[in-house]
């Protein structure tokens, strides 16, 4: 048995010492640039004040304009080429204008860099030289499959000094995505190798996830026989503790020794990065409950909605169903929103979100064990937070079944069963150490996942410098 473990272990190592050492120094990368992405700030800050024009089609026939018979969401948004409708549903996403309910995606490419520039513009960044780079589905940066309803996408460059590139979506002719070059540089040493990221293996999701999945399991296999080979081989002698090996082998022992217990649960805890639904629940809304969350509502009620005047400072105007109504909400700035109700919905309690009494409603729709009021979601163990600052989250609880809401969109931030509760744990906690306590702590969290992935990163390259020696020894021989 001892022998088939160190057969085992030898040759393991040697296919995934270098894996082993990629993944401990990528993580340290990613750690402090993480894969880019527009945040809502960064989103919002790009948006053009929404023009009143004095003919503006209702929000009714701007939904039977785009022909998504599902559509719980509509937004009011200004692009360069005039306001636009953009209509979306749990099964598609269409663009449409304001002004007569015409198709609105983005065909052409003078267009979307008019676009992009704009957008860069009102964010204060120099646009004066944008170029259109391509007009592709997929590229490195673009690859997550939250992408795939804004296919195909406008590359542009801003070629200002940070070397930003925005994506423009042809569906609506939203930036959907920037990049810096500083982003782009850190990523291809970071993101790109630790997620083994390419682009042509990451853009057919099934294959990328079978692929790192089956090379994680292995990986972590390798690593529970090299520990288990490892505590096997102590010497004791008296009192103390000594390795029977010798020069690098010896340091291999001893650093794998130091190390053991971060190692087999970091690389236990990538493994779980890759579980989609394997394992665990995936946070996902079952069937019933998205039909009850997802409940189109009647668009014509919207009409005492339309007739209410548009600040002169709102940035974007979003129609939403929760709990079988329609409600308004002007965006005047990111941490700050007006919300407008139907007759039917009113609720004077709360002036820009949201009521809990509102929200238990939708709640009992989505779970028939529904037990208590909603309460505001603290922040505690399994954080949740909306978009928009200072917006209640509430927290619904329906016996061992949670679901946080935001109090400003109605969106389910999170929907979390005993399952996903012990994942946020045995994957989340254990793979970022987002424990509260070192939450609370970022410089000592930051400094704990520098220092374990350094002592990681040191504990592979013995593993490479071994395996490379048998390695040559085996192939001289």
């Amino acid at each position: 048995m001892m022998s088939a473990i160190i057969l085992l272990h030898r040759w393991l190592g040697i296919a995934f010492c270098l894996l082993f050492a990629m993944w401990f120094a990528t993580g340290i990368a990613m750690h402090f640039v993480p894969f880019p992405s527009l945040t809502e700030a960064e989103r919002f800050a790009g948006l053009a004040p929404v023009d009143r024009p004095a003919e503006r089609i209702t929000v009714a026939d701007a939904v039977a304009a785009s022909g998504v018979a599902d559509a719980t969401r509509v937004r009011l948004i200004q692009r360069s080429d005039g306001p636009v409708y953009v209509v979306s549903g749990p099964s598609r996403l269409r663009a449409v204008r304001a002004s007569d309910g015409q198709d609105a995606r983005v065909t052409s490419s003078d267009i979307a860099r008019v676009i992009a520039q704009d957008h860069a513009r009102s964010r204060g960044l120099d646009a004066a030289r944008t170029t259109l780079l391509a007009q592709a589905d997929y590229d490195q940066w673009s690859v997550p499959n939250g992408f795939d309803r804004h296919r195909p996408l406008f590359r542009v460059a801003l070629a200002d000094p940070a070397g930003t590139e925005v994506y423009v979506s042809s569906l609506t002719g939203e930036i959907v995505l920037d990049t810096t070059r500083s982003e782009r540089g850190w990523n291809l040493v970071g993101s790109v190798l630790h997620w083994i990221y390419p682009t042509v293996l990451r853009s057919n999701w099934a294959l990328w996830d079978r692929v790192v999945w089956t090379l994680s399991l292995l990986a972590l296999i390798a690593a529970m026989l090299g520990a288990l080979l490892g505590i096997l081989q102590i010497k004791v002698r008296g009192r103390r503790m000594s390795s029977p090996y010798r020069g690098w082998h010896a340091l291999h022992h001893i650093l794998g020794l130091a190390a053991t217990v971060f190692v087999l649960t970091w690389i236990f805890s990538g493994w779980l990065s890759m579980d989609h639904g394997r394992l665990f629940s995936r946070g996902q809304l079952t069937s019933a409950e998205a039909d009850a969350m997802n409940a189109a509502p009647d668009w014509a009620a919207a009409s005492s909605l339309d007739q209410q005047p548009i600040s002169s400072s709102a940035r974007e105007i979003e129609w939403f169903a929760f709990d079988g109504n329609v409600y308004r909400r002007d965006r005047i700035a990111l941490d700050s929103q007006a919300l407008a109700r139907t007759e039917e919905a009113s609720d004077a309690g709360q002036a820009g979100f949201l009521s809990a009494r509102e929200v238990r409603g939708l709640t009992t729709r989505l779970a028939a064990d529904y037990v208590g009021p909603a309460i505001l979601a603290s922040n505690d163990d399994y954080p949740a937070r909306s978009a928009i600052q200072g917006a209640p989250v509430y927290r619904s609880r329906c016996g061992e079944l949670w679901f946080d809401i935001d109090g400003a969109d109605g969106n389910v931030l999170q929907r979390l069963d005993p399952s996903r509760r012990a994942y946020r744990w045995v994957y989340s906690a254990l793979h970022t150490l987002d424990f509260p306590i070192l939450m609370a702590r970022p410089r000592l969290r930051d400094a704990l996942i520098v220092g374990l992935c350094a002592l990681g990163f040191a504990f592979s390259m013995t593993g490479v410098v071994i395996g490379w020696r048998r390695l040559r020894l085996s192939l001289t021989a």
